[in-house]
C-alpha cells in the first residue's frame, strides 16, 4: 500500500484493497459509524471522490463521500460477496 510521509495509507489504498479481496470495512462517515462491503470508487462530476457499497443489514447501495471518511479499518475476517441484481427482459 502506498504511505504518505507521516506514514499514513492513502484512503484509495485501503478501499481498493478491501474491495479486491472482499473484506468489509468500517469507518465514521461524519458522527456515524459505518460497516459497509465496499463496492467501487468513482469521482462526481464536481470532482470528490466517493465509494459505493452495501451497509450492513440492507440491501441499498449507498454513496459516501471522501472527504467526510476517517478511522476506516479493514475488517480482515470479514468477507462479503456482491450482490448482482438480475434484471428479467421485458417480453
Amino acid at each position: 500500500m502506498a504511505k504518505l510521509k507521516n506514514g499514513a495509507v492513502m484512503k484509495s489504498e485501503i478501499f481498493s484493497s478491501a474491495i479486491y479481496n472482499r473484506n468489509k470495512i468500517k469507518f465514521l462517515y461524519g458522527l456515524n459509524e459505518i460497516v459497509l462491503d465496499p463496492y467501487y470508487i468513482s469521482r462526481e462530476i464536481s470532482g470528490r471522490k466517493v465509494i459505493y457499497g452495501k451497509m450492513y443489514n440492507s440491501c441499498e447501495i449507498k454513496r459516501f463521500e471522501y472527504q467526510k471518511i476517517s478511522n476506516i479499518k479493514v475488517i480482515e475476517n470479514k468477507k462479503f460477496s456482491p450482490i448482482i441484481p438480475i434484471i428479467s427482459k421485458a417480453v
